[in-house]
């Protein structure tokens, strides 16, 4: 199977939400970060084949990349643009179910990159 490529969704604003959540973690726990990069690379690996406890489908399209330390649960979330990429689209720390309203996010930035692709990829250094 050919390795996936993933993308950070970008938004209107210029920010790649899933990017800067993973910033701010990096800051605030070193070893979470580190779960969580550990996540991408085996999404990057796997795709579409990725399985819990690591991933799971949510619903419309939409995927979760699954990290746990201690009692915290951390999501990001994604969708697949075809076979062979993987948008990163949402991400946030929950303690029980995806909250509705970050639901909500992560399928209007689905349905987004899917009218404009190219309006809504990060390119590192395009900043």
């Amino acid at each position: 199977m050919p390795e996936t490529e993933v993308l950070f969704y970008l938004d209107d604003a210029g920010m790649a939400p899933v990017l800067v959540w993973l910033q701010g973690l990096r800051l605030a726990d070193e070893r979470v970060f580190a779960k969580c990069v550990a996540r991408l690379r085996l999404l990057a690996e796997q795709g579409y084949e990725l399985r819990r406890p690591v991933a799971d489908s949510v619903r419309e399209g939409i995927h979760e990349l699954r990290v746990r330390h201690g009692r915290v649960n951390y999501r990001m979330l994604y969708f697949f643009s075809g076979r062979s990429v993987a948008v990163l689209a949402h991400a946030l720390t929950k303690e029980a179910a995806i909250p509705v309203a970050d639901m909500k996010r992560a399928l209007e930035r689905k349905r987004a990159f899917e009218l404009d692709p190219d309006a809504h990829t990060y390119e590192e250094g395009a900043d």
